[in-house]
């Protein structure tokens, strides 16, 4: 039996990010149909939060099986801040895919993951907000962060909605001129670099994607009616916007239980796993409709699944097969399937 490899210049030759939205929306609708299996991811801290061994990243193993496309795997994916990493120029995120069939457990192929990565993690954003803005066509976005993630944010969320304005705003304002001058063709409305934190609240849906230590978005700065994604270094909003949020939508109950944005204000007590009122995936699947969200604040907040990652990387896989891409490996030998 062998098994497929598949690097990042496979992947990116049979993967984009309107595939990757489309196939996202599929596994959305079968975790709200129950037929995709998705444990909690597993950390591996270290020194993410400043602890032994103090090499300032973490990995998560992230497990899944998609019904839709009948198929097992697992992503091992990183995130590491550390002078060497640095020195290297290399990025922030990491990752491999495993896919195997789920009926004899050989493994299909492996592949890299951090460009999956970028794209599901954009493409959840705009499932989600298909179903919190049924019928919406077009809306304001509000951008924290204007590195890698800020440009897929934006990229998928142009796939279903024309981006009226977006404001930007980074710790470095040369990041947020970049991402200006990248994204010019994708905004069809204006790109306004915002001087200020606050400013760049002004909008219909924010999304943060930053690696800030300390809370910044702040419960007066949004309006009712504006939806937020706190999607980054999960201590972006400050406790009293989470406490205040009229409801709070989530991709995986009991992971965002315990990882994300949610999870201190859950450990200390102040809110309780309860309040996460609505899935992404009910939603999906058409079992549950939000209504009108016009007066509302809601906190949507999907941390990340494997259940994406299998799902995009199953779909590369078969492309890549059907193309000739990839090395063939054969890591142990089955006389039986000779």
């Amino acid at each position: 039996m062998k098994t497929l490899l598949l690097s990042q210049e496979d992947i990116r030759k049979v993967m984009d990010m309107k595939s990757a939205v489309e196939i996202c929306e599929k596994t959305f609708q079968g975790m709200g149909e129950g037929t995709v299996v998705n444990p909690t991811k597993v950390l591996l801290d270290l020194g993410e939060t400043g602890n032994y061994p103090y090499y300032g990243g973490f990995f998560n193993a992230m497990p899944a099986y998609v019904g839709w496309l009948d198929l097992a795997g697992m992503k091992w994916v990183g995130g590491f801040m550390n002078p060497k990493r640095e020195q290297l120029g290399l990025p922030f995120i990491n990752g491999m895919i495993l896919l195997a069939d789920p009926r004899l457990g050989l493994f299909l192929s492996v592949m890299d993951g951090a460009y999956i990565t970028g794209l599901r993690t954009g493409a959840q954003t705009a499932v989600a907000l298909k179903y919190l803005l049924p019928g919406k066509k077009s809306l304001r976005l509000g951008l924290y962060g204007a590195g890698g993630q800020g440009h897929t944010q934006t990229l998928a969320i142009s796939q279903w909605f024309d981006l009226e304005e977006v404001r930007v705003y980074d710790i470095s304002r040369e990041a947020a001129q970049r991402y200006a001058q990248d994204m010019k063709e994708v905004v069809k409305g204006e790109i306004v670099v915002a001087g200020s934190p606050e400013e760049a609240a002004r909008a219909d849906v924010i999304i943060c994607v930053t690696q800030a230590k300390k809370s910044f978005l702040k419960k007066e700065w949004v309006q009712p009616g504006t939806i937020v994604f706190p999607m980054g270094s999960h201590q972006e909003c400050e406790e009293e916007l989470l406490l205040a949020a009229d409801h709070i939508v989530v991709d995986h109950v009991g992971q965002c239980s315990h990882r994300g944005a949610l999870t201190k204000v859950i450990e200390t007590g102040r809110l309780s796993v309860e309040a996460m009122d609505y899935t992404i995936g009910e939603l999906a699947a058409g079992r549950r409709q939000m209504g009108d969200l016009s007066g509302k604040r809601v906190i949507c907040i999907p941390v990340g699944t494997g259940a994406m990652d299998v799902s995009v990387a199953g779909v590369a896989y078969f492309r890549a097969r059907e193309l000739g891409l990839g090395e063939e490996f054969s890591f142990v030998s089955f006389d039986c399937l000779r």
